[in-house]
């Protein structure tokens, strides 16, 4: 008898009129926009983390590179003493002595040391100042990435708040969102 008669109630009109519709298509675009914002979010992170990685990498090169300047005048500053020192002696000395003949013999030579090691020294210098350009440039890229991720994972909140709100305001404030997050994303990208 029961396959006589189909008694339906309201309930069951509301869901045949919802699946025979396709349901909230809003709700369906941002569970998209969401997705893709994840995903956009996740790559902003790495990217984040490894400019940070690669910004900490060349400012240790750079400190690495001053020790060595530092120590490279150090040893162009004691040259330049021993030239002092072989200076006076050759003023003090006999002109007509053999001493005198071998001051004047290490005052050229540590003058003739020096000047190699000024040029170490200074190329050094100028490594230090290239690899802290370079750290400064990714740390600054790094925190595009950083604000990117952020705005990203608001935009994902905020698509979770107005998927239980169904706010048509808050909808809109979480495209915003979405696009300033992407938007951040693109600058970071390109190295701006």
């Amino acid at each position: 008898m029961s396959d006589d008669y189909e008694v339906h109630g309201p309930h069951d009109h509301a869901i045949e009129h919802a699946g025979s519709h396709g349901g909230d298509t809003n709700a369906s675009r941002l569970a998209v926009m969401t997705a893709i914002l994840a995903s956009v979010g996740a790559i902003a992170a790495y990217q984040s983390g490894a400019n940070e990685n690669q910004a900490l990498f060349f400012k240790n090169e750079a400190a690495i590179l001053k020790t060595e300047a530092a120590n490279q005048w150090a040893y162009y500053q004691a040259k330049g003493e021993k030239q002092n020192l072989a200076e006076l002696g050759a003023a003090l000395s006999d002109p007509a002595s053999s001493a005198h003949a071998k001051f004047i013999a290490d005052t050229q030579r540590y003058k003739t040391e020096k000047e190699p090691i000024r040029q170490k020294a200074e190329a050094l210098e100028e490594q230090v100042k290239k690899d802290n350009e370079v750290s400064e440039s990714l740390q600054h890229q790094h925190h595009r990435w950083a604000q990117a991720t952020t705005l990203v994972q608001i935009s994902i909140a905020l698509a979770a708040i107005t998927l239980l709100t169904k706010k048509r305001w808050l909808q809109k404030l979480t495209i915003g969102m979405a696009v300033v997050s992407v938007g951040l994303f693109v600058t970071a990208l390109i190295g701006v």
